[in-house]
């Protein structure tokens, strides 16, 4: 006997092996399942490392304080009921580039830590690319299928775009390597989050309109005419690609083009450049909510992204959405950044956390405050906004903080800023009401700075123990409610909530 759910998996997989599946699913808008859960990848890009975030060493705990990664206690805030830290700073520069930077995440954990757990981790890969597909796959621990694979697959058959990347060009945004994993599920990557509505309907937004009626006669005409006649359509009448990429602007554009996404999912207001209402456009409805928690969407992609994502989730447009830094270098040069820095401010880093070969301390500051500030953001937004049953959209979403690797634990003797190389050992951090809150699986020993791993049964720290890749991957999936029976991953029960 299967349960729905396992019965709805089996239906998926069928039609991701058929001509029929579509990236695209038309069934949109309805609820995802019985009881849907929703994932946000953000991505650390270019190697977070948790001792720069919520696991910092005080230089007092430490045997060797000026050889490793330490940090002078009193920059370092502690809360008696928690395991974290935070480490306000400011400096004058980053490292080569003459911006100063002040960041106080002390505020931010002071409001989030509750929901937070960490998890240790000691990765397998120091390449960029390979080390972040690994975190998404679990070092491919089920036949290579991505966290966001799963969640689309499980939750996302009724989701218009079920799985969206808002960031592109890393392993972060690679398709996994089971072909038996339907296409509706795989990704979908967007390119420029303010401009992308704009391409989900056919006709609205040219500048003189389009009469409906016109349209479906010209379309009708393609379909029933045109292309029956052509040569290439009957060579290639029964290919799968084809047949395929007609139903994608048949009716799943149609099903696209009357949810109206390309005014719901508007997020820039009324103005010159963006005239809409010239177009026949407007804004989202929660374009001022978005606005007020992303305010500089114009000028920094990240914020345009979180933004975006928000929407997505909102909207029930899709069940996962990925997003990050890029490894652009964005500064404000006009002043209108609402971050508090002057004007010409570094925004982002060049290389993201990957800065960090030229200038650590600096890099990790800032890149992480950048980071506190979306989930800061998307958790806010989320749980003012009613799923419908008593609960909220936060109730039943998890953010996980994916990095590919760590940074070197040691530093020139008494150094206040230096380079740092990257290191297989690390943790993450999962922002969740699923997963248990406050909570820290594993540890970090003072003294090297590498942190160690838990049991996966009970939590309990474990030192000489290291946390696998697969562990982390197969904990995520359990606390998102995913059925992994018969995959043969480790079972985690310490990442799920009670």
């Amino acid at each position: 006997m299967l349960t729905r759910r396992q019965l709805v998996q089996r239906l998926a997989a069928a039609a991701g092996m058929g001509a029929g599946a579509t990236l695209f699913n038309s069934r949109a808008l309805a609820q995802q399942g019985d009881d849907p859960r929703f994932l946000i990848v953000l991505c650390a890009s270019g190697g977070g490392s948790i001792i720069d975030g919520p696991l910092a060493i005080r230089a007092s705990e430490s045997m060797n304080p000026d050889g490793i990664n330490t940090f002078p206690d009193e920059l370092v805030t502690t809360w008696s009921d928690s395991p974290f830290r935070a480490v306000d700073q400011s400096a004058g520069s980053m490292g080569p580039i003459p911006a100063g930077f002040s960041v106080r995440p002390s505020e931010f954990f002071g409001r989030r830590r509750n929901e937070l757990m960490v998890t240790t981790l000691t990765g397998t890969s120091v390449n960029h690319n390979i080390a972040q597909r690994r975190s998404i796959t679990g070092n491919e621990a089920w036949l290579g299928r991505t966290l966001q694979e799963m969640v689309a697959w499980q939750y996302g058959m009724s989701a218009p775009v079920p799985n969206v990347h808002l960031v592109a060009g890393m392993g972060y945004n690679e398709s996994g390597s089971d072909a038996s994993v339907p296409t509706y599920a795989r990704r979908q990557i967007v390119a420029d989050p303010l401009l992308w509505p704009l391409s989900l309907d056919g006709s609205k937004g040219l500048a003189k309109g389009l009469d409906p009626a016109v349209l479906a006669a010209v379309r009708s005409a393609r379909n029933d005419a045109f292309e029956p006649a052509n040569r290439f359509d009957q060579i290639f009448a029964q290919s799968a690609r084809l047949k395929e990429w007609k139903e994608l602007r048949g009716g799943a554009q149609a099903d696209i083009e009357a949810l109206e996404l390309i005014n719901r999912l508007m997020i820039a207001p009324e103005s010159t450049s963006f005239p809409l209402s010239e177009y026949g456009l407007s804004g989202s409805p929660s374009a001022d909510a978005v606005r007020a928690a992303f305010p500089d969407y114009a000028i920094d992609p990240l914020h345009a992204q979180a933004a975006m994502a928000f929407l997505l989730l909102k909207y029930r447009v899709s069940v996962t959405v990925t997003l990050g830094p890029s490894f652009s270098f964005v500064y404000d040069s006009t002043g209108a950044a609402t971050n508090g820095l002057p004007d010409d401010s570094v925004l982002n880093p060049p290389l993201a956390f990957d800065f960090s070969h030229q200038a650590h301390r600096a890099g990790q500051a800032v890149v992480w405050s950048r980071l506190y500030a979306v989930v800061d953001g998307l958790i806010s937004l989320l749980q003012a906004e009613d799923f419908g049953d008593g609960t909220s959209m936060w109730d039943r979403t998890m953010i996980y903080i994916a990095t590919e690797f760590g940074r070197q634990k040691t530093r020139p003797s008494g150094a206040s800023d230096w380079g740092t190389a990257h290191d297989l050992n690390n943790g993450v951090m999962v922002f969740s009401p699923l997963v248990p809150g406050n909570t820290l699986l594993g540890g970090v020993d003072p003294d090297t700075g590498l942190t160690y791993g838990f049991d996966p049964l009970t939590g309990d720290p474990e030192p000489g123990r290291t946390t696998a890749e697969a562990e982390v991957y197969s904990g995520l999936l359990g606390a998102l409610g995913i059925d992994t029976s018969g995959s043969g991953l480790p079972d985690v029960p310490a990442m799920r909530k009670g």
